[in-house]
Protein backbone atom coordinates (compact mmCIF):
# COMPACT_ATOMS: atom_id res chain seq x y z
CA UNK A 1 0.00 0.00 0.00
CA UNK A 2 2.87 2.30 0.70
CA UNK A 3 3.94 2.52 -3.62
CA UNK A 4 0.48 3.18 -4.42
CA UNK A 5 -0.09 6.03 -1.80
CA UNK A 6 3.78 7.52 -3.00
CA UNK A 7 2.57 7.55 -6.20
CA UNK A 8 -1.02 9.06 -5.81
CA UNK A 9 0.88 11.62 -3.58
CA UNK A 10 3.48 12.28 -6.78
CA UNK A 11 0.49 12.58 -8.84
CA UNK A 12 -1.51 15.23 -7.13
CA UNK A 13 1.56 17.50 -6.32
CA UNK A 14 2.60 17.24 -10.28
CA UNK A 15 -0.16 19.97 -11.76
CA UNK A 16 0.75 21.98 -8.87
CA UNK A 17 4.63 22.00 -9.89
CA UNK A 18 3.44 22.41 -13.27
CA UNK A 19 1.12 25.64 -12.72
CA UNK A 20 4.44 27.58 -10.43
CA UNK A 21 5.78 27.74 -14.42
CA UNK A 22 3.99 29.90 -17.45
CA UNK A 23 5.53 29.80 -20.95
CA UNK A 24 6.74 32.95 -22.35
CA UNK A 25 6.18 34.41 -25.85
CA UNK A 26 8.74 36.71 -27.04
CA UNK A 27 7.35 38.76 -29.75
CA UNK A 28 9.50 38.95 -32.96
CA UNK A 29 9.17 42.77 -32.72
CA UNK A 30 11.10 42.58 -29.01
CA UNK A 31 14.10 40.48 -30.52
CA UNK A 32 16.33 43.17 -31.53
CA UNK A 33 19.33 42.77 -34.24
CA UNK A 34 22.62 44.26 -35.16
CA UNK A 35 24.91 44.48 -37.58
CA UNK A 36 27.62 41.98 -37.09
CA UNK A 37 31.05 43.31 -35.32
CA UNK A 38 33.69 43.66 -38.20
CA UNK A 39 35.85 42.10 -35.44
CA UNK A 40 34.05 38.68 -36.10
CA UNK A 41 32.29 39.22 -39.40
CA UNK A 42 33.71 40.02 -42.78
CA UNK A 43 31.36 42.22 -44.75
CA UNK A 44 27.74 42.70 -43.77
CA UNK A 45 25.90 39.86 -41.46
CA UNK A 46 22.56 40.63 -39.29
CA UNK A 47 22.61 39.10 -36.07
CA UNK A 48 19.26 38.89 -33.78
CA UNK A 49 18.98 37.09 -31.03
CA UNK A 50 16.51 33.81 -30.77
CA UNK A 51 17.12 33.40 -27.27
CA UNK A 52 19.58 33.40 -24.26
CA UNK A 53 20.92 30.93 -22.44
CA UNK A 54 17.94 30.22 -20.63
CA UNK A 55 17.96 26.18 -21.32
CA UNK A 56 20.48 24.76 -19.36
CA UNK A 57 23.15 27.37 -20.90
CA UNK A 58 22.09 26.85 -24.58
CA UNK A 59 21.57 30.18 -26.67
CA UNK A 60 20.49 30.86 -30.16
CA UNK A 61 21.04 33.45 -32.57
CA UNK A 62 19.43 34.11 -36.44
CA UNK A 63 22.33 35.48 -38.73
CA UNK A 64 21.39 36.86 -42.10
CA UNK A 65 24.46 37.38 -44.12
CA UNK A 66 24.73 39.40 -47.46
CA UNK A 67 26.63 38.54 -50.68
CA UNK A 68 30.31 37.95 -49.96
CA UNK A 69 29.51 37.84 -45.71
CA UNK A 70 31.21 35.35 -43.42
CA UNK A 71 32.02 34.83 -39.81
CA UNK A 72 35.72 35.18 -38.97
CA UNK A 73 37.27 31.61 -37.66
CA UNK A 74 36.14 30.26 -34.60
CA UNK A 75 35.64 26.93 -32.32
CA UNK A 76 32.78 25.99 -30.03
CA UNK A 77 33.63 25.11 -26.89
CA UNK A 78 31.10 22.66 -26.94
CA UNK A 79 30.17 22.58 -30.66
CA UNK A 80 27.77 24.35 -32.62
CA UNK A 81 24.03 23.51 -34.92
CA UNK A 82 23.50 25.50 -37.42
CA UNK A 83 19.77 25.18 -38.96
CA UNK A 84 20.43 27.06 -42.50
CA UNK A 85 16.68 28.72 -42.93
CA UNK A 86 17.33 30.40 -46.63
CA UNK A 87 19.55 31.03 -48.79
CA UNK A 88 22.73 29.73 -49.77
CA UNK A 89 26.11 29.43 -48.31
CA UNK A 90 29.57 28.43 -47.45
CA UNK A 91 31.21 26.69 -43.86
CA UNK A 92 34.38 25.10 -43.97
CA UNK A 93 36.57 23.51 -41.20
CA UNK A 94 40.08 24.10 -40.99
CA UNK A 95 42.35 22.27 -43.25
CA UNK A 96 38.81 21.17 -45.25
CA UNK A 97 36.98 21.96 -48.01
CA UNK A 98 34.41 24.47 -48.59
CA UNK A 99 30.73 23.14 -48.65
CA UNK A 100 27.93 24.35 -50.15
CA UNK A 101 24.89 24.72 -47.43
CA UNK A 102 21.62 25.72 -48.35
CA UNK A 103 17.72 26.07 -46.42
CA UNK A 104 17.03 23.34 -44.96
CA UNK A 105 20.67 21.69 -44.34
CA UNK A 106 21.45 21.20 -40.42
CA UNK A 107 25.36 21.88 -40.15
CA UNK A 108 26.86 20.39 -36.72
CA UNK A 109 30.45 21.60 -35.95
CA UNK A 110 31.64 19.61 -32.97
CA UNK A 111 33.41 21.11 -30.07
CA UNK A 112 36.95 22.67 -30.22
CA UNK A 113 36.61 22.29 -34.56
CA UNK A 114 38.00 25.50 -36.25
CA UNK A 115 35.78 26.59 -38.72
CA UNK A 116 33.68 29.68 -40.61
CA UNK A 117 30.16 29.75 -42.43
CA UNK A 118 28.62 32.62 -43.89
CA UNK A 119 26.89 33.98 -47.94
CA UNK A 120 28.27 32.72 -50.97
CA UNK A 121 30.07 35.56 -52.87
CA UNK A 122 26.45 35.88 -55.54
CA UNK A 123 24.00 34.72 -52.77
CA UNK A 124 22.68 35.99 -49.24
CA UNK A 125 22.30 33.04 -46.59
CA UNK A 126 20.58 32.86 -43.08
CA UNK A 127 20.71 30.31 -39.99
CA UNK A 128 19.79 29.64 -36.84
CA UNK A 129 23.29 29.37 -34.56
CA UNK A 130 22.33 27.16 -31.79
CA UNK A 131 25.21 26.64 -29.15
CA UNK A 132 26.12 26.19 -25.26
CA UNK A 133 27.98 28.35 -22.63
CA UNK A 134 30.77 26.51 -21.24
CA UNK A 135 33.12 28.22 -18.38
CA UNK A 136 31.22 31.53 -19.52
CA UNK A 137 31.79 31.55 -23.41
CA UNK A 138 29.93 29.98 -26.42
CA UNK A 139 32.86 30.85 -28.86
CA UNK A 140 36.23 31.77 -29.14
CA UNK A 141 37.01 33.82 -31.97
CA UNK A 142 40.18 33.73 -34.37
CA UNK A 143 41.39 35.47 -37.02
CA UNK A 144 39.32 37.01 -40.13
CA UNK A 145 38.67 34.19 -43.51
CA UNK A 146 41.44 35.71 -45.99
CA UNK A 147 39.68 36.45 -49.46
CA UNK A 148 42.10 33.73 -50.67
CA UNK A 149 40.63 30.95 -48.32
CA UNK A 150 37.19 32.40 -48.85
CA UNK A 151 37.37 31.93 -52.57
CA UNK A 152 39.11 28.84 -52.52
CA UNK A 153 42.89 30.00 -53.93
Amino acid sequence: MKPTFAILALMAAAPVAAAAQQMTVTRAAEQAGRIGAAETFTGTAYVSMAFGPNMNDVSAGHVTFLPGARSAWHTHPAGQQLVVTSGTGWTQERGGEKIVIQAGDVVWCPPGVEHWHGATDTTAMSHYAIQAVVDGSAVTWGEHVTDADYHGH
